[in-house]
């Protein structure tokens, strides 16, 4: 028990660090080549931040903990909506912008629903994961067009909040000198949360084996707040800067990623798909759902998020952990 603690511990430490280099390299490099600060905070920074995710799904695809894969990707969410999201209007007022009420929001509505209706069958099968995975490559398109008609005061917000800052010891250095060096930042944190995320579920495992619990609850607990980490930071950093647009951007952002892209492609892993238990089936993902649909009302509400809201949300969430380990435990 001891060992396994440790091991999640240190593979936590290792996604944190991963993820945090894979970002700042994957957004430099995307800097470099070209690419529009804005697009890349939508894109490279969401996909980043989930990266986490996709290495625990996949790893506990490949390991037989399919529970815990799909736990993870619904406990996470649940994080994000209910629990960053609210801390984040409880530090300052949380003003939502209109692509996000028109766009961002019910798409990871849409997405949430999307996942509950192909897990009825309590399976989630390689064909489901196929159409989550074309879901999301149709949102990255809208995303990339939409991008292009964006103001220059947006697209300025987000090179704000992701600039591409020469590093030190860099100045008059060859360019492709730096190119390289944030290729090799990428391809190393990619490689970290690899590492980490074997290290993790491996410990993750052994606590639910020790405690006597199932492998879905670890993956909607102490896993989900784990690779939320990423998240967290960003959206923090974010409301400390004054940028709230980014914030809640990249958070529904990660969210849609998460659902769409991670879980789609961690259900093509094992050739008979991710088994489901009632409980994911009938009380976890539809829980999720509700979160995601919960924050309609509040967001269009004055396109505000207040901090007595934000409380709420915080609350709600510190609720949701107390019902799961009194009722799944």
């Amino acid at each position: 028990m001891t060992s396994s603690v440790g091991w999640f511990v240190i593979g936590l430490i290792a996604l944190a660090i991963g993820a945090e280099v894979m970002v700042r390299g994957g957004a430099q490099l995307a800097s470099r080549l070209g690419i529009s600060p804005m697009l890349i905070g939508l894109t490279v920074v969401s996909i980043g931040t989930s990266l986490p995710e996709l290495a625990v799904g996949v790893t506990a695809a490949l390991e037989g903990s399919g529970e815990l894969a799909v736990g993870n990707i619904a406990g996470t969410n649940v994080v994000n909506v209910l629990f960053i999201l609210g801390l984040s209007a409880l530090i300052r007022p949380l003003a939502i912008a209109q692509r996000t009420l028109r766009f961002d929001l019910p798409v990871m509505a849409g997405a949430a629903v999307l996942l509950w209706v192909l897990a009825l069958n309590g399976v989630l099968s390689r064909l489901d994961g196929a159409i989550l995975v074309c879901a999301a490559i149709v949102y990255t398109v809208v995303l990339v067009r939409m991008s292009h008609r964006e103001s220059r005061q947006v697209a300025a917000e987000y090179a704000q909040a992701f600039p591409a800052r020469p590093e030190p010891g860099q100045q008059g250095k060859p360019e492709g000198s730096s190119t390289l060096r944030y290729v090799a930042m990428t391809v190393v944190g990619i490689v970290v949360v690899i590492i980490g995320a074997e290290w993790l579920v491996h410990g993750a495992v052994g606590i639910a084996r020790g405690l006597g619990v199932s492998d879905a609850l670890i993956g909607l607990t102490i896993v989900a707040i784990g690779t939320s980490a990423p998240e967290l930071v960003t959206t923090i950093v974010s409301t400390v800067r004054g940028e709230r647009d980014i914030a809640v951007g990249n958070l529904l952002g990660s969210s849609v990623y998460n659902i769409l892209l991670i879980l789609g492609v961690t259900c093509l892993v094992p050739a008979n798909g991710l088994s489901l238990t009632h409980n994911l089936v009938w009380i976890d993902i539809p829980l999720m759902v509700v979160a995601c649909l919960a924050c309609i009302p509040i967001f269009v509400s004055g396109r505000r998020v207040h901090r007595a809201e934000g409380a709420a949300m915080v609350a709600a969430y510190l609720g949701y952990l107390v019902f799961l380990v009194a009722t799944q435990s």
